[in-house]
C-alpha cells in the first residue's frame, strides 16, 4: 500500500545536487509530490525535504540510493506522529465587497493571514500547516473563485533533541 512518506536529506551545499538528487527519483520511476530545499544552520549542508508516495519496501530502496550519493550526509523518513511537517501556501481568490467579510470568517477560523485586498474584487491570504490543512482550506476557497494560488514544498523536523546532522 502506497503511503506518503516525508524525506529529509542533509546534503552538501554544493551546485548540481539538487538535479542528481531528483534525477535519481526519475531514473527509478518515482514522483516527487513535493520538493523543498533550504539553507541550515551549518553553511556546509542543505536540507532537502521530500514528500513522495510509496510503500515502505520502495522507501527504503530509495533511502539507500540516496545514501549511496557522494554528496548524502544522512537521510531520514520522518514518521508522522514523531515529527512536524509545515508547508505554506498563498492563494488569491475572486470576492466580491460583500464576501470579504466572509472570506476573513473563515480566515479566522483557519488561522490565516490576510496579505492583501485590493479595490479589484481580490484578496490574497496565506495559511501555514500541514498538507490536510492546506487542502481543507483550499477545498472551502473554492466556490469564491480560486484566480491563483502557490504552494510550496514541506519542510519537517523531527521532534525531540535528536538532530539530522548529529548522525552525520
Amino acid at each position: 500500500m502506497q503511503e506518503r512518506h516525508v524525506l529529509s536529506i542533509l546534503v552538501n551545499n554544493k551546485p548540481g545536487v539538487l538535479s542528481r538528487i531528483a534525477g535519481l527519483f526519475s531514473r527509478r520511476g518515482y514522483n516527487i509530490d513535493s520538493l523543498s530545499v533550504c539553507a541550515t544552520e551549518d553553511d556546509e549542508f542543505s536540507r532537502m525535504t521530500i514528500t513522495v508516495s510509496a510503500n515502505d519496501k520502495s522507501i527504503k530502496q530509495i533511502a539507500a540510493q540516496l545514501e549511496k550519493q557522494i554528496d548524502v550526509a544522512k537521510v531520514a523518513d520522518f514518521e508522522k506522529d514523531k515529527s512536524v511537517f509545515r508547508e505554506l501556501l498563498i492563494i488569491k481568490v475572486n470576492v466580491k465587497p460583500s464576501e470579504r467579510s466572509e472570506i476573513v470568517d473563515i480566515s479566522t477560523i483557519f488561522k490565516a493571514k490576510t496579505v492583501d485586498i485590493s479595490a479589484d474584487d481580490t484578496m490574497m491570504l496565506e495559511l501555514t500547516g500541514d498538507s490536510a490543512k492546506i487542502d481543507a482550506f483550499i477545498e472551502v476557497l473554492s466556490p469564491f473563485g480560486i484566480l491563483e494560488m502557490a504552494r510550496t514544498g514541506g519542510a519537517a523536523l523531527g521532534r525531540g533533541r535528536k538532530c539530522i546532522k548529529d548522525q552525520v
